[in-house]
């Protein structure tokens, strides 16, 4: 008996389709802690690599006989071994490919919902990071919204479709995860849309994204709509007047932080008026998307992260502190940890700096954390 390999996508879909997993994750116990692969449905154990250079043996007794076994590492090497060691014992058991740096870049295609006239509209799920990216395609013609670095996951989805891509957003300058806005429409000949106000500093060319900008997808629309709070330049997306793109701003059990340019005691004013204002005249009936999620239990059945804003009025913290004190105090007290690099990553995402592809893979580890709740 020998180990398999499981990919990213494997795991995603036991994830999304809440399937029993158990998971011998071998990094240290720090790293584990941290961060590491979740779903609803998902057992663990944490035995460091170096502790079982001696043999499994003792693990063995701790393993289910009832649900697949994962073993689980930062890159892929200690897991293969660990695996075949169990292999070697009689336990039948597979190892992640890529380690958790795939699966850190594994993007999940999932449709949210039709747009007019036959145009459809697709989340990018990236479960290992909680981001979420977006493609609006009608009539052979496609936007993307929130673009992560793996472009080639999006042109070659656009490519199956059938689609152009033409219109290329980031709804504001992001500091937990390196876009690839700008390089897709690089490679289509696409327009790339920055919020003006987010770009001081950048060192490329980009199209200035004012609120009220219209763009034409098809027969479909999206409209910008600014919302600042989360950044200064954060903006928002409607699109075909039935779905409400949130950006890091709004999420569906938290709210976006204001802090992670230093201006939190700044921005704080522009995150209320934002949501209890800008977003409160909007229709209860749009669907929230946001550009992130916290926690798991913000995924529907379908994999999806999305809820109707009129719901999230009365079911997010965020959106019910009447008090502005308690409010202000709320995000800019007692946040949690700021995003791994996230200094670099602001660097990169204006142009300032150009990591070679494994550094960026280095400054992408770990969880989201741009929200507050």
């Amino acid at each position: 008996m020998s180990a398999k390999a499981m990919t990213a996508a494997q795991v995603a879909r036991k994830v999304i389709d809440n399937e029993p997993l158990f998971i011998l994750d071998v990094r240290n116990g720090d790293a584990f802690a941290d961060w590491k692969i979740e779903g609803g449905n998902i057992q663990y154990l944490n035995i460091p690599y170096f502790d079982l250079l001696d043999g499994v043996e003792e693990v063995i007794d701790q393993l289910p006989k009832d649900r697949d076994i994962l073993v689980v590492c930062a890159k892929e090497g200690s897991s293969i071994m660990v695996a075949d060691m169990l292999a070697e014992e009689g336990v039948e058991t597979a190892y992640l490919t890529g380690g958790m740096k795939a699966w850190s870049e594994h993007l999940e295609p999932v449709k949210v919902g039709d747009l007019k006239d036959g145009g459809e509209l697709y989340q990018f799920v990236r479960l290992g990071k909680g981001c979420l990216s977006y493609m609006a395609i009608s009539s052979g013609e496609a936007a993307v919204i929130d673009a992560t670095r793996m472009t080639d996951v999006f042109l070659n989805f656009a490519q199956e479709k059938d689609a152009t891509i033409k219109h290329v957003f980031d709804s504001h300058l992001h500091a937990d995860h390196i876009s690839g806005g700008r390089y897709i429409a690089e490679a289509t000949g696409a327009v790339y849309y920055l919020p003006p106000a987010d770009a001081k500093g950048v060192t490329f060319d980009y199209t200035a994204l004012e609120s009220g900008f219209e763009a034409s997808i098809g027969n479909s629309k999206v409209e910008a709509l600014y919302t600042p709070g989360h950044t200064i330049g954060s903006t928002s997306f409607i699109v075909d007047d039935q779905y409400l793109m949130t950006g890091d701003i709004l999420f569906i059990d938290s709210i976006g932080r204001p802090d992670l340019a230093g201006l939190a005691e700044d921005w704080v004013g522009d995150l209320r008026e934002s949501l209890y204002e800008r977003y409160q005249a909007l229709a209860n009936e749009l669907t929230v998307l946001p550009a992130h999620f916290m926690i798991m239990d913000e995924l529907n059945e379908d994999g999806s992260v999305a809820k109707k804003l009129g719901d999230l009025f009365k079911e997010n913290h965020g959106l019910n502190i009447m008090d502005e004190q308690e409010f202000r105090d709320m995000v800019t007290k007692n946040l949690p940890p700021q995003p791994n690099a996230y200094e670099d990553i602001r660097k990169t995402n204006m142009g300032q700096i150009t990591p070679e592809d494994e550094m960026q893979r280095e400054m992408e580890i770990g969880p989201n954390r741009c929200a507050v709740r």
